[in-house]
C-alpha cells in the first residue's frame, strides 16, 4: 500500500465542519421557522372554532325564528277586560322592542292546552348586545294583560344579538282616512282589532364584527273577526253581517 507524501493513510478533509455560530445561526431560523407554523395552526384552530360559534348562533336564531313564526301565524283576537271595568278589548299590545299576545299554540306544550299568554322582549345585556326574552302561561283569566310574568319565568331564546326590533302593519282604511304601512306601535284598544302582518328584525354580528339582520316576516290570518250571515227576523230571506266570535273570544 502506497503511502501519501505526507505519511498518512487518510488524506485530510478539506472542509473543517461547522462553526459554532453556524449551528447557532441555523437553529434560530428553525426556531423561528417552527414558531411561525404553530402560529399559523393556532391562529386556523381559533378561525375554526370562530366559525363553528357563529355558525352555532346562526342555527339557534333560525329556529327561534320558526317558533316565534308559528306563534304568530296562530295570534287570536282573545278578548280581555280590565280591572278598572272600562269594558273588554283584544289582547294585543306591541312596541318597538317588545309584543305580547294571545295565541292558539305554545311552544313549550307537547300537546294543545287551550289558548297561550305569550310575551317577546329584547334586553339589553351590554353596550352592544342584548337577549330576546320568551314568557308564556295559559290564558286562565280575563285580566292576564294586567300583569306581567315573574322575571326567572323567562326564557331566553337568543343572547349575542346587537338588537330587536318590531314591526306591525295597519290595513288602509278609507273611511277613517287611514293609510296602511308599517308602524312601531300597535295597542289593540285603540285599533280595535289585530295588526295585518308582524315584522321581527334580529341583528347579530359575524365573526368581521358586520351587523347581519334577519327578518321574519308573518302575516295574522285571524287579523279581523269573523263574520257570519244570519237572517233576521221579519226580513225574510234578507241578510245582515253581524259578528261571531268563538267561546273564549
Amino acid at each position: 500500500m502506497r503511502r501519501r507524501a505526507n505519511g498518512s493513510l487518510f488524506p485530510k478533509s478539506a472542509s473543517p465542519g461547522f462553526t459554532l455560530m453556524e449551528v447557532t445561526i441555523t437553529l434560530t431560523i428553525l426556531g423561528f421557522i417552527v414558531l411561525i407554523a404553530f402560529g399559523a395552526f393556532r391562529m386556523g384552530a381559533s378561525a375554526w372554532e370562530k366559525g363553528d360559534s357563529v355558525k352555532d348562533e346562526y342555527e339557534k336564531v333560525r329556529i327561534a325564528s320558526q317558533l316565534i313564526s308559528r306563534q304568530f301565524k296562530s295570534i287570536v283576537p282573545y278578548r280581555v277586560k280590565t280591572q278598572k271595568a272600562e269594558g273588554d278589548y283584544v289582547a294585543f299590545e306591541g312596541r318597538s322592542q317588545t309584543v305580547r299576545f294571545v295565541s292558539a299554540v305554545s311552544t313549550k306544550a307537547r300537546q294543545p292546552e287551550g289558548f297561550t299568554y305569550a310575551i317577546y322582549e329584547f334586553k339589553q345585556e351590554g353596550r352592544d348586545e342584548g337577549s330576546l326574552i320568551f314568557y308564556e302561561q295559559r290564558a286562565l283569566n280575563k285580566d292576564l294583560f294586567e300583569e306581567h310574568p315573574k322575571e326567572e319565568e323567562g326564557v331566553s331564546l337568543c343572547e349575542g344579538i346587537s338588537r330587536v326590533k318590531f314591526e306591525y302593519y295597519r290595513e288602509e282604511n278609507v273611511e277613517k282616512n287611514q293609510q296602511g304601512g308599517w308602524v312601531d306601535e300597535w295597542n289593540a284598544k285603540d285599533e280595535k282589532e289585530l295588526p295585518r302582518a308582524i315584522r321581527m328584525t334580529m341583528t347579530y354580528k359575524n365573526e368581521k364584527k358586520a351587523e347581519v339582520p334577519i327578518t321574519l316576516f308573518v302575516s295574522i290570518p285571524a287579523w279581523k273577526p269573523e263574520t257570519l250571515s244570519l237572517p233576521q227576523a221579519g226580513r225574510g230571506a234578507g241578510a245582515v253581517q253581524q259578528r261571531f266570535q268563538r267561546p273564549g273570544y
